[in-house]
């Protein structure tokens, strides 16, 4: 099968959003075994999105649209999925009285654009909107298949998941089974290089690399009769790659490098602070994105400047004026300091400039210190990282993260 995503609206084209509908739903549909060969946008228009429509309809079986769904008189896209099916558009109760509801509870009155919203051409089948006005639909006929999603990834993202695949799946021939294994410390193209043998030899299961912001991703599939002889297929790839690749592997499936530490962090019951200059409080909010981490983390001190650093936790002015604020002697300090003002087991810090200012012929933009102070030693790391300032901190974090994981393996 076939199949085009058409994204619909202005606001894409215009570049104030971006497109993640396709994203999201190219990845979707390979993991279907459905393969994509084009993506396009139109804008809020009926006569370029009629063109659109009829040209994805002539190259492909299966049409998915996002947008166009709304309550004002530009959001067409049903009008033209209907008027290519020859389709006359019907009301459907249950969509009105649940756009009733919506509404109801904000207390905002119905008008007759979101009424709208409730026709859907006869025969097609209805996709319920658990999170907005607009439901969707399927049409099928013709050996053409169009599906109509809003655009709103918060609402189109449990539409697709709750209908639309288990609608797809009738039309598999067999199970296609994806493993997805999250890498961190080593760049796509060396971990691309490193199993290059098993990319060049891949054919059932196959093995594909994503980049992912400081981060890379190996999603392995596998098709097979059913998910069990899937997973025999993938269990032997999965191991060659781990057996290279090694530590860099950090989880599989939908986790983060925070959650992976934090449930080694509970289970062990290891307390644990951060201090840092640089980074702003972005280590600290990372670690807390994980649920229950509460529990084991205790305290998260910004000492931006030198007062701080050595107010707050205990670095010497001494180390300062001899090192600079950005050196591995004030991260060892900050990390050790933090600990012990904080009595936890752990305490990590990053110190560093992160531009575009404030760099010297020997500490450019990019530096970085890390230290970490674990199991009653402390240790540091340095960094220099290429990119703008949000780049430097953002990838001071996750190393920092990533660093944590590797000892606390060791432990």
């Amino acid at each position: 099968m076939i199949a085009e995503i058409l994204a619909v609206g202005t606001e894409i084209l215009l570049g104030d959003i971006i497109n993640t509908n396709a994203q999201y739903l190219a990845k979707e549909l390979a993991s279907l075994g459905i393969s994509v060969y084009h993506q396009s946008v139109v804008g809020d228009n009926g006569e370029r999105l009629k063109a659109a429509l009829n040209l994805a309809l002539s190259r492909a079986d299966l049409v998915i649209t996002t947008g166009g769904l709304g309550p004002t008189k530009d959001d067409l896209t049903k009008e033209f999925a209907s008027e290519y099916f020859n389709k006359k558009l019907i009301l459907d109760e249950d969509s009105l009285n649940a756009i009733k509801y919506y509404f109801k509870k904000m207390n905002i009155e119905i008008n007759e654009g979101n009424k709208k919203q409730a026709y859907f051409p006869e025969g097609s089948t209805i996709l319920k909107n658990d999170y907005g006005t607009a439901p969707g639909c399927i049409i099928d006929g013709n050996d053409k298949i169009v599906v109509l999603l809003p655009g709103p990834p918060r609402e189109m993202k449990p539409m697709f998941e709750n209908y639309v695949i288990p609608y797809l799946m009738k039309y598999q021939q067999g199970v296609l089974v994806s493993k997805v294994l999250r890498i961190c410390g080593i760049g796509e193209g060396i971990m691309a290089e490193r199993i290059g043998h098993i990319i060049d030899a891949q054919n059932n299961p196959t093995v594909a690399p994503y980049a992912k912001q400081n981060e890379a991703i190996l999603r392995i599939t596998a098709k097979a009769d059913n998910e069990e002889e899937a997973l025999n297929l993938i269990q032997p790839m999965e191991k060659d790659i781990r057996d290279i690749l090694g530590e860099h592997v950090y989880g599989v499936g939908e986790t983060s490098l925070e959650e992976e530490v934090g449930k080694v962090l509970i289970k062990n019951n290891l307390t644990i602070s951060t201090a840092e200059s640089c980074t702003g409080g972005l280590l600290a909010g990372r670690l807390i994105n994980y649920p229950g981490i509460s529990s084991v983390f205790m305290e998260g001190a910004i000492t931006y400047s030198d007062e701080a650093k050595m107010r707050s936790v205990g670095v010497k002015k001494e180390t300062l004026e001899a090192y600079g604020a950005v050196s591995s002697e004030v991260a060892a300090e900050m990390a050790e300091g933090i600990a012990k003002v904080a009595g936890t087991d752990i305490g990590i810090s990053t110190t560093g400039i992160a531009g575009p200012g404030g760099a010297t012929k020997d500490k450019p933009v990019g530096l970085v210190y890390i230290g970490l102070y674990i199991n009653g030693s402390v240790k540091t790391k340095e960094l220099n990282i290429p990119g703008d300032r949000q780049k430097v901190r953002d990838r001071s974090v996750t190393t920092a993260i990533d660093w944590l994981r590797r000892e606390l393996n060791r432990l």
